[in-house]
């Protein structure tokens, strides 16, 4: 496989954009990614914008942030769109979007993959493409009752010291999740161990990521 390094695309430091539709999202999908991300890039900074995150999973949110990226975080957005419910809200959810525009060029975003079965993941995903159009996008990939995963293409490799801090942040940080029965040290692994096996990781460890288009 060709191993490609990551680097930001203009003067400064590597800038991030992290978007997720409910509170526990990039981590899931990214947060290997992101961890590996400060490690390699020690100056990256974060932008990070939870869509839904609405009483105890507010102070799960931004706890789940300050574990992933701590002091990295250059702008941390959570609002209060009904989980479920954001194409009925697709205006006011295109304004934040508007908004973001405005304030950050990032390096790389990490959103939705378009065709996760959660019509809320669905939009965000649409949205980033409508107003982000020359930048690289990834697409990360939530577990589900749904059994959407598919055939990523693109894969972050992640060592074994980090496939673990992900799992230990995931579940200190959602104590509201753990009554559902795939929220588990069990899943995120294991996901994590077959996109590694797929990308023939050294740590048998990755995540997998989908990109519709990137400029090498």
């Amino acid at each position: 496989m060709i191993d490609l390094k990551l680097g930001p695309t203009k003067q400064g430091p590597l800038e991030v954009l992290c978007l997720g539709a409910h509170s526990d999202d990039i981590e899931i999908g990214s947060g290997g990614a992101i961890l590996r991300l400060i490690h390699d890039h020690p100056d990256v900074r974060f932008h990070w914008v939870v869509f839904s995150a609405i009483g105890v999973r507010k102070a799960e949110a931004r706890h789940s942030a300050e574990l992933f990226a701590g002091s990295h975080i250059e702008c941390l957005r959570l609002h209060e769109f009904r989980d479920g419910f954001m194409p009925f809200n697709g205006s006011a959810i295109k304004d934040v979007f508007e908004e973001l525009k405005e304030e950050v060029s990032p390096d790389l975003i990490f959103t939705h993959q378009q065709h996760d079965a959660h019509q809320d993941h669905r939009l965000l995903s649409e949205l980033t493409w409508n107003t982000f159009r020359n930048h690289l996008i990834l697409e990360y990939e939530i577990p589900k009752y749904d059994g959407d995963l598919g055939q990523p293409s693109i894969f972050v490799a992640i060592d074994s010291e980090i496939c673990q801090a992900k799992v230990r942040h995931l579940l200190d940080a959602f104590p509201s999740q753990r009554s559902k029965a795939w929220f588990e040290e069990s899943t995120f692994r294991s996901l994590m161990r077959l996109r590694g096996m797929e990308c023939n990781a050294s740590s048998g460890y990755a995540e997998a990521f989908y990109c519709r288009k990137a400029i090498i």
